[in-house]
């Protein structure tokens, strides 16, 4: 089993919109996807045509009782499964600040699912207890970040947050990569910050560039992911190459 936490303390650089087209992307090819939508804004619960919540990620985390199985639900994607969020989500901040196993609540209650499932977790923009929980589930984590030069400043703080819970609890998790978001090729400052990226980090830097497009606006009013509305759109066409490359470095892990 992988599992993908796509994670940023800065809002607004395509967390959610990541999570939705890069698990419909993988589900295209065939590969069976559950999301985990971590965050309290429920945003990807919102998009992803979940029905209306009964169970939700808050009661997984604090019911001792409450199995992953009874809060998933089919979405219209074939092989695409959602774990819904709500906003009494919030209040999981406050809760996991003490009791036992506070930092693997999450890794816990994934204990079982099948080998052959890619999950991947939507993430508050904050590094708070949601986050430390995805981070210490997680197999890898993806890192959005919006082609400016303030949401490059503050990637470094996430990197310390990784290499910290992987020293402390989960030191499998990796850094799957960087990926550069609502990037625009007209201005010169997206560039520098891709190729300022690129010549820090190196490989760690997606070799696919999620372009910016108002085509992301209108999939989101029609609650579908943008490989499906507009399939042969560009941002659409980013999104399958992602998911290649997702696949291609899970591949390399494998046999490495």
């Amino acid at each position: 089993m992988r599992t993908i936490a796509v994670a940023n303390q800065k809002g607004g650089v395509g967390k959610t919109a990541t999570v939705l087209n890069l698990g419909a992307a993988l589900a295209e090819v065939g590969e069976k996807v559950l999301l985990l939508d971590l965050d309290p804004q429920a945003n990807l619960t919102a998009i992803s045509g979940a029905d209306e919540v009964e169970l939700s990620m808050h009661d997984l985390l604090l019911s001792p009782d409450v199995a992953l199985r009874e809060i998933v639900q089919a979405s219209p994607i074939e092989g695409l499964l959602v774990a819904p969020s709500e906003y009494a989500l919030a209040a999981a901040e406050a809760a996991l600040s003490s009791g036992e196993r506070r930092q693997w609540r999450l890794a816990d209650k994934l204990v079982g699912l099948a080998d052959d499932i890619i999950v991947i977790i939507d993430t508050p923009p904050s590094l708070g207890h949601l986050t430390i929980n995805a981070l210490t589930a997680a197999t890898e984590v993806l890192i959005p970040v919006q082609c400016s030069y303030l949401a490059m400043k503050g990637l470094q703080q996430l990197l310390r947050t990784v290499e910290s819970v992987r020293e402390r609890a989960n030191p499998e998790l990796r850094v799957l990569g960087m990926l550069l978001t609502m990037f625009d090729a007209r201005t010169i400052h997206g560039e520098q910050v891709r190729d300022r990226l690129r010549e820090h980090f190196g490989d760690e830097v997606f070799e696919v560039v999620i372009p910016r497009t108002v085509a992301f606006d209108y999939a989101t009013v029609a609650a579908t992911p943008l490989v499906h509305y507009r399939p042969d759109s560009p941002g659409a066409q980013a999104y399958r190459k992602l998911a290649q490359e997702v696949l291609e470095r899970g591949q390399a892990t494998a046999d490495s």
